[in-house]
């Protein structure tokens, strides 16, 4: 810290600065515009930082050093400099044939991780043939009907060899079984299976819309998994609470930072309330944040989200593990930002996002393809989204320090004012009863459509300029790409494998297991045995979730509790 008379010299030195040396300038040319702020516009960007626009910053207890509380500065001690991030792609091709041709060859390129991406179906708890599912069968992603599509996927991959992260969130439950299963056969211990799985219903409520159940049940799916891993899959990360799709909405990176760990909140109140123990859990709670154009906001949100929520845990919660109050998170490149205009400015849209996740500290990194915007990234397309982060690691220097930009006037400015707002809004989310009650009241959805309108308004106003859509703009001349396609053809053989599963497994089997399930579900035991019962009995992911919803019923949307 400073003391009184230097911040006051200082101030006295800008104030001079501006007189003599601003002023003729802005006389002369002025500035590109009138008012700078961040890129979600929350927060306006002064001319010049000096220490006194961080006058009662307290190194111990707002920095601190990497892995030692607030964690602002990072949760391990020597980051990058010891191991880089994770290097995950986000893949899921159609078919499970096709997806483990991918994962194969992104581990051949260097890829250090594996996340998969699931169909719209499967998202839903839909099997292939049910008519929910005509015409999305392998669109989005992967379609995983059952452990056999699994058995597929990660042929001749062995599970203790890498990790994998699963974007799936009402029927995680149903895909965590099959992992586990599928470790089970290779003879993996469970404690040694490493990876993530989302299961973040709340945000589900909040902007994608891929949910099943009411919330309650969802909670309780959640919490059963919590209790099962802490006692059999340690090393398996619970839960991925993510911001990304409420980011992705159109929110601000303070509604970002708030909606974000105020779901991480609840989670936490949901299983304490069932008894377990917050250190017996929280180690394995993950998060996972966008990575946005303006690359300076994005490091200060991810420095202030390890320093609230180190003191959420603390001071709420009472953790006394420190592996319970370190924020651990996952990053990716914002598809919003992606356009179908120019789609080469995409690459570099996300080198610019990785390097704000590498100087904030992520702890592993999804780079988007330059033709995510239009379909399911190619193999060129994915090994160059590759290419940038190994050039990243390997070549920028931006992993050869902890906590790069740390010190930085302007970045301990951002990072103070992104968690001071980020507060205010936890703070009106607990006036409205939490954040369950905010999302039931739809009052969480309205703030973020609020600043998604007055995003596209900026943007169809020419005020926000976004490179080759309304400025820098070029005829492209109807210049085709190759994209990648799911076909009808795919669709239907995908359901004539479905079909011939039905066929030679056991049925009696598959019945009394689904039985079992039902019976769990009407008591207060952990729905994850039975589940995995069913799974290894090749009960299919449709099955399984229709028996749930059969006795916890369906969410409905606004209005619907």
């Amino acid at each position: 810290m400073f003391d009184p008379e230097e911040l006051e010299a200082i101030r006295s030195g800008k104030d001079e600065w501006e007189r003599e040396q601003v002023r003729p300038t802005l006389d002369r040319f002025g500035e590109r515009r009138e008012g700078f702020t961040t890129d979600t516009g929350g927060q306006s960007v002064d001319r010049l930082y000096t220490p006194a626009d961080i006058p009662d910053h307290d190194y111990a207890e707002d920095l601190g050093f990497p892995a030692e509380e607030p964690y602002t500065r990072g949760v391990y001690p020597t980051m990058y400099r010891g191991r880089l991030w994770t290097m995950r792609q986000y893949a899921g091709m159609g078919t499970a044939e096709e997806t483990n041709e991918r994962f194969h060859y992104l581990l051949d390129e260097g890829q250090t991780g594996l996340s998969m991406a699931f169909d719209l179906p499967t998202q839903m708890g839909y099997d292939s043939d049910n008519p929910m599912a005509q015409g999305e069968v392998g669109k989005s992603g992967v379609a995983i009907d059952s452990l056999r599509d699994f058995e597929t996927v990660f042929d001749g991959i062995p599970l203790d060899d890498v990790s994998t992260s699963m974007t799936i969130n009402a029927p995680a439950s149903v895909l965590l079984a099959m992992y586990i299963a599928l470790g089970d056969q290779q003879g993996v211990p469970r404690e040694e299976l490493r990876g993530t799985i989302q299961n973040d219903v709340l945000k589900e409520y909040i902007a994608r819309n891929t949910y099943i159940y009411p919330p309650e049940p969802s909670m309780r799916l959640i919490t059963d998994i919590f209790e099962f891993c802490a006692e059999e899959v340690p090393n398996f990360n619970t839960i991925s609470i993510s911001g990304y799709h409420v980011r992705e909405a159109g929110a601000t990176a303070a509604q970002e930072l708030a909606f974000t760990l105020g779901n991480g909140i609840e989670y936490v109140e949901a299983a304490v309330e069932t008894g377990l123990d917050v250190d017996d859990f929280a180690p394995q709670l993950s998060f996972f944040f966008a990575a946005h154009n303006n690359i300076l906001e994005e490091v200060a949100k991810f420095r202030a989200a390890r320093r609230m929520w180190a003191r959420i845990m603390d001071e709420r919660f009472g953790a006394e593990k420190a592996a319970s109050k370190q924020l651990k998170f996952h990053t990716q490149t914002a598809g919003s930002t992606l356009t179908a205009q120019q789609v080469d400015n995409n690459v570099v849209r996300v080198a610019y996002q990785a390097l704000a996740a590498v100087l904030g500290g992520t702890q592993s990194l999804h780079t988007n393809g330059k033709d995510e915007a239009l379909a399911l990234p190619t193999e060129e397309s994915v090994r160059t989204a590759l290419r940038t982060q190994q050039i990243l690691a390997h070549e920028s220097g931006a992993a050869d320090t902890v906590d790069p930009l740390g010190g930085s006037y302007y970045v301990e400015s951002l990072t103070d004012e992104l968690e001071a707002e980020a507060l205010e809004i936890l703070d009106s989310v607990d006036e409205r009863g939490g954040m369950l009650r905010a999302i039931e009241d739809q009052w969480v959805q309205r703030q973020i459509q609020d600043v998604a309108y007055d995003r596209q308004q900026e943007t169809e106003s020419g005020d926000r300029i976004v490179v080759g859509v309304n400025e820098f703009e070029i005829d492209e001349g109807g210049q085709e790409m190759d994209l990648e396609e799911v076909t009808e053809e795919d669709e239907r053989r995908q359901q004539e494998r479905l079909a011939s599963l039905r066929e030679e497994r056991d049925a009696a089997t598959v019945e009394a297991t689904l039985d079992a399930l039902r019976e769990t579900a009407q008591s207060e035991e952990n729905l994850l045995p039975a589940i995995i019962e069913a799974v290894k009995a090749y009960a299919t992911v449709g099955e399984i979730c229709d028996v749930l919803r059969e006795e916890f019923g369906e969410y409905r949307g606004a209005g619907a509790l």
